[in-house]
């Protein structure tokens, strides 16, 4: 099933941790709409812009898939909400940048970015249709513990 022309349900939803345990990783109607407005609203126009393949690490989660992931009990992941996303061949700094300066997002994290290591990292990004509050934080460890920062900390 496509939610955009690029964008698929089976690759919004694909969990290898959901297929390790036996979990279901389908969505409810809510949250296959969200999907659906993550990937017209996010997802495709940055895959139009930058017309190259947009890989999604991670996409809908469902709460118990989530848990064993060790995400946020309050993840927009278990909304279908959120995407973890990499464009091979794009810095993930200057992906996260791009959303920051062209899209409508809810929030977006530079994760586990470094310097010099373009490919490093992911980049997270959320869309809510009530609330983009358009938040920019980088994840990094500090100390074995993930701080966030606010503002895109390459």
């Amino acid at each position: 099933m496509h939610l955009t022309k690029n964008f698929t349900l089976e690759e919004m939803t694909k969990s290898e941790t959901a297929l390790r345990f036996g979990l279901d990783n389908t969505p409810n109607d809510q949250e296959l709409s969200n999907l659906v407005a993550l990937c017209e609203s996010v997802l495709q126009p940055i895959r139009d812009h930058f017309g190259k393949g947009v890989k999604v690490n991670s996409g809908f989660r469902d709460s118990e898939v989530n848990a064993k992931v060790g995400g946020s009990k309050t993840s927009d992941h278990c909304k279908g909400m959120a995407a973890d996303i990499e464009i091979p061949g794009v810095a993930n700094a200057d992906l996260a940048q791009f959303i920051v300066d062209n899209m409508t997002f809810r929030q977006v994290i530079l994760e586990f970015y470094t310097p010099g290591i373009p490919d490093s990292g992911w980049v997270h990004v959320s869309y809510d249709i009530t609330d983009n509050k358009k938040q920019v934080l980088t994840a990094t460890k500090q100390n074995g513990k993930t701080v966030y920062l606010p503002g895109l900390v390459p």
